[in-house]
């Protein structure tokens, strides 16, 4: 008897795949007829349905309507979606997504919401041990899809505050640099969105113990999240949230007020 094939996908990824077959076998239809339908190759349908490789959004939405499978396909998007992103920042996701306000300090990086593209590959590509080009570009592409906070309704409010230190870290080269004060720029214009630096000038202040971001949920709960080196922490007891969130709210007393902060990376930006 063969043994069982491995796959390093998770239950949902299988889960779907199962689906989609079971679908497709019930509409009478071979791998090639169904990727016909879809304006895809029957190899890329056999990819996804053993599990070879990943379902995208747009895939899902082809199958969906290629079967009419009456929302059993288009609801797997939310799910496989989380996936793509790596498994100590997944509930971080959930929680950003459904947010009214999301406030983070960033001492490192810019933020993963505020990055472009090319520097999103750029920062994933410094990984250690280091990624697979498919896993930096699934990755990329689950990183960009956190964009859609911006403009959901009801309107989330996205305060930001970054380390002068991380914007002067020329990640990915001058161009990339170039675009992506371009894009920070555009991204501060936005009514929803408060983005300040803090200052390398600024020796002493209250965000020196480190990187975090504090949430209020549609239950008005307020969460704080932290990460490094793939591990996370949600901190939920009130009295400990207190006083991260004062933190929080100390450190953006102290950084930049907004019209300093766009002048200060229009500054950089001049520089290069």
């Amino acid at each position: 008897m063969g043994q069982p094939k491995k796959t390093s996908m998770s239950p949902a990824a299988q889960y779907f795949a199962e689906v989609l077959r079971l679908l497709r076998v019930s509409a009478g239809l071979s791998q090639n007829e169904l990727g016909d339908l879809m304006a895809y190759s029957g190899a890329a349908v056999s990819a996804v349905e053993t599990c070879a490789k990943p379902a995208t959004d747009d895939f899902i939405e082809a199958a969906e309507k290629a079967l009419g499978a009456g929302g059993l396909i288009a609801v797997a998007v939310k799910y496989l979606r989380l996936e793509r992103y790596p498994a100590h920042f997944q509930g971080f996701v959930q929680l950003e997504q459904e947010a009214l306000s999301v406030s983070s300090y960033c001492t490192q990086l810019i933020h993963g919401l505020l990055q472009t593209k090319e520097y999103a590959r750029a920062v994933l590509e410094c990984a250690f041990p280091p990624l697979g080009d498919d896993e930096v570009e699934q990755l990329v592409s689950a990183r960009l899809e956190r964009r859609a906070l911006f403009d959901r309704r009801p309107v989330c409010v996205i305060n930001v505050i970054i380390e002068e230190a991380a914007l002067r870290r020329c990640v990915g080269g001058l161009d990339v640099m170039r675009a992506q004060y371009e894009y920070l720029l555009a991204c501060a214009q936005r009514p929803n969105v408060v983005l300040q630096v803090m200052p390398s000038s600024t020796i002493g202040h209250a965000g020196l113990q480190g990187p975090l971001t504090v949430i209020d949920t549609p239950e008005n709960t307020t969460l704080v999240y932290m990460e490094g080196n793939g591990n996370s922490t949600l901190v939920s007891k009130p009295d400990e949230v207190g006083v991260l969130a004062r933190r929080y709210a100390m450190i953006r007393s102290q950084a930049l007020q907004p019209e300093e902060s766009a002048a200060l990376i229009e500054q950089l930006a001049g520089e290069l």
